[in-house]
């Protein structure tokens, strides 16, 4: 029997906002990453650790107890709350050295010898040179929990090999906001330092952070680049303040002054905001990370401007040195001003060197965007209580955001560089066509309004590239001239959109009327045809469009078709290779498909057959365990040969979310239910990459996934195969 996750209680204990610190910062990132991941009968709830009990937060209502950090009641109090209740099924630990009471919080060893729930911990740091006192604390930890979470590989090898730790140990990198790669000039003009050349560091202040070194390397650089300006952003550390008041900071002003700095070093004194903290980084053209902390193993500010794909000069800690390279940044002596001067003046002498290490920087943090740290702690959790179900992730809400973004007063456009449109590239009747049927199945679910209006530019596009002949054009450069030859799988992809959007309910008359009189036409030029995925997509039309009118002359162009891709299989198919043609290429699947749609209209059971034969066929080559891998367009997959795994596509995941739900219905195999949504995830991070191909931020879909990284564009087929992919999965009432 399949377990209910109703009521079901996910448990973090850790600082949380409105408490300043940055594992508070951390722990709602993480939350709200991890809540959007999966289902809401899932909850996230927080138990909040309070610095002695003398401050008093106002903490939302997740928060559901709070820890007093040096009252060793408290701790023993909660863990009796926890092991009490029966909807609490695992407990995550945010750790970090001052946090917990004890000496080297030895507080928490206790409270986890009484806690009988799984406990997955994640160590902010790990110390490389432990006394005796904090290898036996670190070490008890580990005995008592199911696994560690660390940031870097570094922290594992220090766990294993000095600590001599063997609970598994799993490496997720410190979480990154999801932005847009982009030049400084536009946050710079926003802040007001559109002339400047902007050095900035960010985060709690202390004396730790070696910002000293920094101001006086800059004497000589300002001679050079009068226009520069060093941005020290991020209140005093609480706990500094109460302890040292300003000092670090009295002594910096000072230093200032004494280096007649004053017009190029300026504070920014308050906590800020991530919106603020990415407004600074944008604008920055060489982050400066100064820190004096050797073993510091994770650096959430370092993260963060290599993530706003920043230029980074940084002191060799142990996080850097794990993420910084030739490539990414430049690394400098400890408490060096010299060293930091000369790092800094190459960087600003060569702009091509500086904007190659940018988009270095912002590719290689891709990985470590919240939604992909949500994916792996997702993955953790499953593991250690035993989640199976599929249906537990959440789906991202429907958002047509990008695509209306992409879209003109004449049709969508082509390509994106990143989220914007490059109207340079034109127009496609493929992307138009798709884009009906996605605003077709939106106006079915939603009967929002402004999808009536796409429709509208979207039929007027197929409408302006029909030539007399009834021939449709697929390509419109952007000052609307219709090129290049004619399409067969282009015309046909636009018989099925305008055979759907014919027979949606409640779409207007005169909208339909349109469309029937563009589909005859189109029809009537289709006797030629001969491409198999343009027959597939008529047949798709054709069935949606009989559906409606109930012609025996369209069963028979039906019949006509199908009979044409049954000769196909029977003449190229064998026991070991159960295809139409010798090789798979794009939207495959579409061809089983058509067989199924061919078999709805006729009943003749051999189309029926060899459609779900064919469809099994393509999911053995498609499937690994329970993860969609397309065949790449990077070399195809021809019989005999070994297949293409990269450059896969999202409209193959898309195309195969729609098969699977119409063999599911025919068939009604569970199945095929439970691979249309695997094949979804694909969008989702359940791929080779482990990564979202889907940006929540923008409402797009990044343009494909290569061997080692995603095609960070969202262009309108990836946008719009996503949004026909997420549709569709609501006539499964998974919404």
């Amino acid at each position: 029997m399949t377990e209910s996750f109703d009521d079901f209680e996910i448990v973090y204990i850790s600082t949380y906002p409105p408490r300043e610190c940055g594992i508070a910062t951390f722990t709602r990132d993480l939350t709200t990453a991890i809540d959007r991941r999966i289902s809401s009968s899932i909850k996230t709830k927080v138990i909040a650790l309070n610095n002695n009990g003398v401050n008093i937060y106002n903490y939302p209502k997740k928060v559901i107890h709070q820890i007093s950090d040096s009252d060793m009641n408290d701790y023993i109090e909660v863990a009796k709350k926890i092991n009490s209740s029966s909807r609490i099924k695992l407990v995550n630990i945010q750790h970090e050295f001052g946090l917990f009471g004890g000496e080297w919080g030895d507080y928490l060893p206790a409270f986890l010898e009484i806690l009988e729930k799984p406990v997955i911990i994640t160590f902010h740091s790990v110390l490389p040179e432990p006394n005796e006192k904090l290898m036996r604390v670190v070490r008890a930890i580990a005995e008592r929990v199911e696994c560690i979470v660390v940031m870097t590989k570094k922290a594992v090898e220090i766990l294993k090999e000095v600590y001599e730790i063997d609970t598994p140990i799993y490496v997720i990198p410190h979480g990154i906001p999801v932005t847009t790669f982009e030049t400084q000039e536009y946050e710079k003009r926003n802040l007001g330092y559109e002339d400047k050349i902007i050095l900035s560091s960010f985060g709690m202040m202390s004396s730790g952070k070696g910002y000293e070194c920094a101001i006086e390397s800059l004497p000589e650089i300002v001679e050079e680049f009068p226009n520069l300006i060093y941005l020290i952003i991020g209140e005093t550390h609480p706990n500094v303040r109460k302890n040292e008041g300003e000092e670090y900071r009295n002594f910096l002003t000072k230093k200032i002054k004494e280096l007649g700095l004053e017009k190029h070093v300026k504070f920014y004194n308050k906590y800020i905001a991530l919106h603020e903290i990415i407004k600074y980084l944008k604008a920055t053209d060489v982050y400066i990370s100064s820190n004096k902390e050797f073993q510091q193993i994770t650096s959430g500010t370092l993260s963060y401007a290599m993530g706003c794909g920043r230029a980074v000069v940084s002191t060799p800690f142990l996080h850097a040195m794990d993420v910084i390279n030739d490539e990414r940044g430049l690394l400098v002596e400890f408490e060096n001003p010299e060293s930091f001067k000369n790092a800094i003046l190459r960087l600003l002498k060569n702009p091509d060197l500086r904007k190659k290490m940018e988009k270095n920087s912002y590719y290689f943090t891709r990985h470590m965007t919240w939604p992909n740290v949500a994916i792996q702690y997702h993955e953790l959790f499953k593991k250690y209580i035993g989640i199976k179900s599929e249906e537990i992730e959440a789906l991202p809400k429907v958002d047509t955001s990008h695509l209306i973004r992409l879209t003109d007063n004449f049709g969508v456009i082509q390509f994106a560089i990143q989220s914007t449109p490059d109207t340079n590239s034109g127009y496609t009747l493929d992307d138009n066509a798709r884009a009906i049927l996605v605003c077709a199945k939106h106006y079915e679910k939603f009967r929002e309004f402004k999808q009536l209006n796409l429709l509208k530019t979207y039929l007027d596009y197929i409408k302006y590239v029909q030539k007399k002949d009834g021939k449709l054009y697929n390509l419109v450069d952007k000052n609307k001239n219709i090129h290049g030859e004619w399409s067969e799988d282009a015309h046909g992809r636009a018989i099925w959109a305008l055979g759907y959007l014919i027979s949606s309910p409640n779409i207007p008359e005169d909208f339909k009327k349109d469309a029937e009189q563009i589909l005859l036409k189109a029809i009537d030029a289709s006797s030629e045809i001969k491409s198999p995925r343009a027959i597939s997509f008529i047949i798709h039309g054709l069935y949606f469009y009989n559906s409606l009118i109930n012609s025996a002359n369209i069963k028979k162009e039906i019949k006509k078709f199908a009979d044409f891709l049954s000769v196909l299989y029977r003449d190229n198919s064998n026991p070991s290779w159960k295809w139409f043609e010798s090789y798979l290429t794009y939207a495959n699947n579409k061809l089983s498909e058509a067989l199924l749609y061919a078999y709805l209209s006729t009943g003749s059971r051999e189309y029926l057959d060899i459609g779900l034969e064919s469809l099994d066929f393509l999911l053995s080559e498609t499937f690994k365990g329970e993860r969609f891998m397309p065949i790449g367009q990077k070399g195809w997959y021809t019989q005999g040969s070994e297949r293409s795994y990269y450059d896969q596509q999202p409209v193959d995941a898309a195309y195969m979310v729609q098969t699977l739900i119409l063999a599911y219905k025919i068939t009604k195999n569970e199945k095929y239910k439970k691979m249309a949504v695997q094949t979804f995830q694909w969008f989702t991070g359940k791929n080779h990459l482990n990564q979202v191909v889907y940006n929540e931020t923008t409402g797009g879909c990044h343009d494909g996934l290569g061997e080692n990284a995603i095609n960070l564009n969202q262009g309108a087929e990836s946008t719009i195969s996503y949004l026909l992919a997420r549709l569709s999965l609501m006539d499964l009432r998974i919404q």
